[in-house]
């Protein structure tokens, strides 16, 4: 039968939602398991740090270097502005009013320090902090030379660095659920409507009302345009909505083997239920998809790693994909539903290695194939995962429906058997690759060469399918 595919937001593939790690009544963490293919259990000679979502009004942390004794703790301290270009940053104070005696920095005896209350900071010191003015990714930087004051506050020259400079032997393991009013949205298309149900009464968009507390809601129509040289009837239409509430994982296991930590994960899972009708003869110009993107979208949320803002950065872009040979006439409803994850995890012996999965069901409420012919629809996302604005994971999910027939037949779910001459099959499906990145080194975990395939994922299973 007809085929067409819905899928979507979100990245990878998904399988069983991890849980939430979080804290005992009495203020001691506790933790929980992520994933099978994570862990962080609390190491003797460091502590197990919370994770959640970091208040609006979120501090900024710092840490001396290595062996100064002033590990990661939250300062006044606040970028006041960056330039990406230099790697210079203005350094200023949120309690400007405030005293504090300068405490030496290790190998700058008269330098002042970002210890906790002096509101400094100094040659060495690493500095994390939520999205700011010319940081709009956040920012995890070292202090390389500390340039003058201005009216703003202190320029300071910086490098890249990572998070193993903050967490050191600490471990964290959490799961923590994206804002749906986080995400800005690019229409691309004009028939594309967005719904979300936040906290509180907060609902916006015209399915506001129904869609559940935390899901982001993509409503989208489009007209599939007909290749060239192609009758005039060889076109089709889409229509349909796509519902997500992601989550992002992450985990650090604490020092390791050399500099690297002991482990480490980051990855986005959720939940999603989508419903799509597709009409038409569908067809692609060449063996190439055709493919139509209908939406991007982006989030910066910030994690509270215990004292630490860890900013993660997703990127979504949402499109329709059709290949056809403009013979096969379709008239498509179908429901899918389902969770997912993709991510990287990293261990000492290992390295860094992919983890995603798929875990969905598809059914097909009406379906409807005439005149022999092969067609296959993808409603997909490619989506993106990373710290700090480095990209770590790329990731391409496309759950999909292919049709193919002979002859004429029409199904229906609501009735048996199918009115048909000829053969039809109908089968639903989903295709999952991309790619690990070496910016994941971020954690502290030596860098990746070249980047390494996530692997490609391919599941189809059969819908319908009959003879006369």
């Amino acid at each position: 039968m007809p085929a067409f595919a819905l899928t979507t937001l979100l990245l990878a593939a998904g399988c069983s939602a991890p849980q939430h790690r979080s804290a005992a009544a009495d203020g001691t963490p506790t933790t929980t398991r992520l994933s099978d293919d994570t862990t962080a259990a609390a190491r003797p000679d460091g502590h197990s740090l919370a994770v959640a979502a970091a208040p609006a009004a979120t501090a900024t942390a710092a840490a001396g270097p290595a062996g100064s004794g002033r590990p990661a703790h939250r300062t006044t301290l606040t970028v006041s502005s960056y330039d990406g270009k230099t790697r210079r940053a203005v350094i200023s104070r949120t309690d400007k009013g405030s005293s504090a005696t300068p405490t030496p920095s290790a190998g700058t005896p008269s330098a002042p320090s970002a210890s906790a209350g002096t509101g400094r900071t100094t040659v060495g010191d690493v500095i994390a902090s939520a999205p700011a003015p010319g940081a709009p990714d956040g920012l995890l930087a070292k202090v390389t030379k500390v340039i003058g004051e201005t009216a703003e506050g202190t320029e300071v020259q910086t490098e890249p660095a990572t998070l193993d400079a903050l967490l050191g032997d600490d471990t964290a393991k959490g799961t923590v659920p994206v804002a749906p009013d986080a995400f800005d949205v690019e229409k691309l298309l004009p028939d594309v409507k967005v719904s979300w149900a936040g906290s509180g009464d907060a609902r916006v968009g015209p399915k506001g009302a129904t869609v559940p507390l935390g899901s982001l809601r993509l409503d989208v129509s489009a007209d599939i345009p007909a290749p060239a040289g192609t009758p005039a009837s060889a076109t089709a239409s889409v229509s349909g909505f796509v519902q997500v509430a992601p989550r992002v994982d992450f985990a650090y296991g604490g020092a390791g083997t050399g500099s690297a930590p002991g482990s480490a994960y980051l990855g986005v899972s959720g939940d999603w239920n989508s419903g799509w009708a597709v009409k038409g003869r569908a067809a692609a110009a060449t063996a190439t998809p055709l493919r139509i993107p209908f939406a991007k979208l982006h989030a910066d949320p910030v994690l509270q790693v215990g004292p630490v803002p860890v900013v993660v950065n997703l990127d979504l872009t949402c499109y329709l994909q059709v290949t056809g040979d403009g013979r096969i006439t379709v008239d498509v409803e179908q429901n899918l539903e389902g969770d997912f994850k993709a991510g990287a995890t990293f261990g000492t012996a290992q390295g860094w290695t992919p983890v995603s999965g798929s875990d969905m069901t598809s059914t097909p409420v009406r379906t409807s194939v005439t005149t022999a012919g092969s067609v296959r629809t993808a409603l997909g996302a490619e989506a993106s995962v990373g710290l700090y604005g480095a990209v770590g994971v790329t990731a391409d999910l496309a759950p999909y429906l292919r049709g193919e027939a002979s002859g004429t037949v029409t199904a229906s779910s609501a009735t048996p058997g199918a009115d048909a001459q000829g053969v039809w099959n109908l089968y639903g499906g989903v295709d999952l690759s991309g790619a690990l990145r070496l910016q994941l080194s971020v954690f502290g975990t030596p860098v990746v060469r070249r980047s390494i395939p996530l692997g490609t994922l391919h599941r189809e299973w059969k819908l319908a399918g009959g003879r006369l």
